[in-house]
């Protein structure tokens, strides 16, 4: 949450503090009325400094490029990668890389059937949108850059700033542009979805991806739409006390911090639901893209198609080539500095001051109450705040931060 936190930075934050609740009630541009840039970490992570920050304005003679066929048994979608909206500016902080045209081919059965089990989309392009642009929801970020250890960092979760656009998206080391979450420039584009189901993309099985609205009665298509409700949620407690993990409270960090719980919400397993939609009238199973975890589905309720394969690896094996190689040990590039990401999971004296609840939020009874709770942090009551009172404490046998 906190990043390396530098005097300006803490007072970046203290300022945010002062706006008032409004600051965290924007929703942002998630027509969803939710989204992952409306977390505390958020606003914290945009509070830092920006020295050696570098920005590049999108390619301009870059155009959208994209072509849905049938042939045969297959819907087949050829793009050139580039969204129908304008993208963000990239290289940004958090990803370094520049968005450039690609080729894709992916198709996508016309009669999908459901697999016995679901299968999951580590490794693969999980599906495509209408724009031509894939979608990927997992990270190749793991803890201590260690992919041994079970444990994967979140993208749109608030803990890992990969610099992801206005449209949840970011570019890949290759210059693929993809998504992480709800595309909201091309829900956008396509007259949002406040007066029917809106259709955004394609599974790589075949079965269609909409936003989180969908009728309230699966089957009935005069049914007033309501935003859906994903069954996965945060587990409760610490994580397992193992050596090479990284401690502390479940707190939606890694991929592992949450669970399915049946009938927890509207969305199975694979953050799908049967029933009617504009496009199908007589039912159809269909996927969600929901404003919470897991945000993109991450297994496939059918079988995927090899055209989203990025190169030879099975469905579920892991990053594909296109993500960013990690160098074992140390916390991964892209972790808030001084926050996530170290091992043991250090705590985020500014942060831990203003949220009395410790329920993540920094909600307005506790805005009101800034003030007086960072006072807390003035450990020798000389009526200032100095770094080493306010920076997260270093892993143990680690230097100081930022000396």
């Amino acid at each position: 949450m906190i990043s390396f936190v530098r005097r300006k930075t803490f007072f970046a934050l203290a300022a945010l503090a002062a706006t008032g609740a409004a600051a965290f009630a924007h929703p942002g541009h998630n027509e969803d009325g939710a989204s992952p840039y409306s977390t505390p970490a958020f606003f914290l992570a945009q509070a830092m400094p920006t020295t050696g920050r570098t920005l590049q304005t999108p390619t301009t003679a870059a155009k959208n490029e994209v072509s849905i066929t049938i042939e045969g048994d297959y819907r087949v979608i050829k793009s050139n990668g580039w969204p129908d909206h304008a993208p963000g500016a990239f290289p940004r902080r958090g990803n370094p890389n520049t968005a450039a045209p690609q080729s894709y081919t992916f198709r996508v059965p016309l009669k999908p059937v459901a697999a016995t089990t679901p299968t999951f989309g580590g490794g693969w392009w999980w599906g495509v949108a209408l724009n031509g642009v894939p979608f990927e929801p997992g990270t190749g970020e793991t803890w201590n850059n260690d992919p041994r250890s079970g444990w994967r960092y979140e993208a749109a979760t608030g803990f890992l700033n990969l610099g992801l656009d206005e449209h949840n998206a970011h570019v890949q080391p290759t210059g693929a542009y993809h998504y992480h979450a709800l595309p909201t420039g091309l829900v956008a584009r396509l007259g949002g979805d406040d007066k029917k189901m809106l259709l955004i993309g394609w599974a790589a099985d075949g079965f269609p991806l909409y936003t989180s609205w969908a009728h309230t009665d699966a089957k009935d298509a005069k049914s007033a739409l309501r935003k859906m409700k994903s069954s996965y949620r945060l587990k409760k407690g610490a994580r397992p006390a193992q050596e090479n993990g990284p401690g502390g409270n479940y707190d939606g960090r890694f991929t592992q911090d949450f669970e399915y719980v049946k009938d927890g919400g509207d969305l199975d397993e694979n953050n799908g639901r049967t029933g009617v939609t504009p496009e199908f009238p007589d039912g159809t199973y269909y996927y969600c893209v929901t404003s919470e975890f897991p945000f993109i589905p991450r297994q496939w309720h059918g079988v995927p198609d090899r055209s989203f394969a990025k190169g030879d690896r099975p469905p579920g094996g892991g990053p594909g080539g296109g993500q960013r190689p990690a160098s074992f040990g140390g916390p991964p590039r892209g972790i808030l500095e001084g926050g996530p990401g170290f091992p043991g999971g250090p705590s985020q004296p500014v942060l831990d001051a203003l949220d009395l609840n410790k329920d993540g939020i920094i909600d307005a009874d506790e805005i009101s109450k800034a003030p007086q709770s960072l006072k807390a942090l003035d450990q020798n009551g000389d009526g200032k705040i100095t770094p080493d009172e306010y920076r997260p404490a270093p892993p143990d046998g680690a230097p100081p931060f930022g000396r």
